[in-house]
């Protein structure tokens, strides 16, 4: 296998990049940054980066028929895939089970396998999870059913409340903070009906937000900080990474949200800050490249709000942006997410399907 690997390496890697071509559920509007323009826009740069390291490129567009997808993945028997597929469907589980379907055919994946995406997708087991590890997370973390289950205690308002297996803020709004047992049910009667899924809830925490992006395989490699700033916002929109603040461009959440990379952070709390990301991203079994999401609580001690698995790689946003920072143009982070996925994971046997 090492024979193998090392032969491709010295030859042009064919590279076929893989995206979600099925937008039939999900907006796309002008001014929405997840709208199918934005995508395939993004999908089109990856190619010509990828190209310009010299990659062979094959761009394979996926929408429901894992079977069609299947049979053209065999025809072309790339080196490597790069997933680039991501969900539209509410709490759709189709990254797991794309990054499962390759493997199982023998070809290596950029980014976290199938275990990893799946697990994170569902925050209050990836939560559980890292709390067992002994990884600090928002206190109060609970999960929701039913409108009764508010009933089963005394709350700690203010709380954050969202749907439980989505990601990209997706069910995050300006309703999402609440104070008051009566907006907590308000807010997850909305969840249940809307998103079809149990409700998490936690404790809202009032300190700064980092982003800690991570790339590489068997050797990670730590970004430089970058900081979420929400203080231009008004007094009535919580500071949180809401779907509009992320994606909607026509929107104040959108316009007075920025982000401050590299971060000014002291020294020592920036060195816990990376060390706990990096425990949370191998906790997960993330690999190849992600972002941790980390706030601070009221003592001053950073929490894990999530680990993002195959995270967005726009050139000039997220990831690229911290990988700029530290001099790593877009095509070499590109390349190095590919050489991760080439390298593969300790332990994982390529045993593929007849």
């Amino acid at each position: 296998m090492m024979a193998e690997q090392i032969q491709r390496t010295r030859r042009r890697l064919h590279v076929a990049l893989v995206y979600n071509s099925d937008r039939e559920c999900a907006p796309d509007h002008p001014e929405d940054r997840g709208g199918t323009a934005d995508l395939r826009s993004m999908i089109r740069h990856m190619a010509r980066a990828l190209r310009r390291v010299g990659y062979k490129v094959t761009v394979v567009p996926l929408a429901r028929d894992l079977f069609a997808f299947q049979r053209k993945l065999r025809r072309l028997a790339p080196d490597v895939v790069f997933n680039q597929y991501d969900d539209v469907v509410h709490g759709a589980l189709y990254e797991m089970r794309l990054s499962a379907l390759v493997r199982m055919m023998g070809f290596p994946i950029t980014g976290s396998p199938a275990l990893a995406l799946g697990l994170t997708r569902y925050k209050y087991m990836t939560a559980s999870l890292l709390q067992g590890a002994g990884i600090r997370i928002p206190f109060c973390t609970e999960v929701l059913e039913l409108l009764s289950d508010t009933n089963r205690r005394l709350w700690p308002f203010p709380l954050i409340v969202q749907a439980s297996q989505e990601h990209a803020g997706i069910g995050l709004d300006r309703d999402s903070i609440v104070h008051t047992k009566k907006a907590l049910r308000d807010k997850m009667r909305v969840i249940l009906r809307e998103y079809k899924q149990p409700v998490l809830v936690q404790s809202f925490l009032p300190g700064r937000e980092f982003n800690v992006s991570i790339i590489g395989g068997r050797r990670l490699r730590v970004m430089p900080l970058a900081e979420v700033n929400y203080s231009e916002l008004p007094p009535d929109i919580p500071p949180i990474m809401s779907y509009a603040a992320k994606c909607i461009e026509t929107t104040v959440e959108y316009q007075k949200t920025s982000v401050t990379c590299p971060a000014v952070v002291e020294t020592e709390l920036a060195r816990e800050i990376v060390s706990t990301s990096l425990r949370a991203f191998r906790a997960v079994g993330a690999w190849g490249y992600g972002r941790v999401d980390v706030r601070l609580d009221a003592e001053n001690r950073p929490c894990i709000l999530e680990v993002n698995c195959n995270p967005c790689l726009e050139d000039g946003y997220g990831l690229s942006r911290q990988a700029a920072c530290a001099g790593i143009s877009y095509p070499h982070l590109l390349q190095m997410i590919v050489k991760a996925a080439v390298e593969g994971m300790p332990y994982d046997a390529d045993i593929p399907m007849m």
